[in-house]
């Protein structure tokens, strides 16, 4: 028996951003999913460690999450919404 595992070019969250970025206090993470699905939001520092981490349904269409920065120190950082098919990560700053 010959089996194959295949990975799918779509991507099914799209238009990932943040706005404001960069932020002092918070920020909105704006995406685009096309099914309703269980998504991880993460950020993590310039070092790769997972700093904030959060589950979330995505509806299909458009979908917005708040973050607020609590007690994360200015810098860069980077956040990710990830379902069962992709990740998606983008650049946070934090004044």
């Amino acid at each position: 028996m010959i089996s194959t595992i295949g990975f799918s070019q779509e991507k099914s969250i799209i238009e990932l951003s943040a706005a404001p970025n960069p932020f002092l206090n918070s920020t909105k993470i704006n995406f685009t999913s096309a099914n309703k699905s269980t998504v991880i939001f993460s950020v993590k520092n310039i070092l790769g460690k997972t700093v904030y981490k959060e589950q979330f349904t995505a509806e299909i269409g458009k979908n917005s999450i708040p973050f607020f920065k609590g007690n994360l120190l200015s810098g860069i950082y980077i956040y990710s919404i990830q379902n069962k098919n992709s990740i998606t990560s983008k650049r946070l700053v934090i004044k």
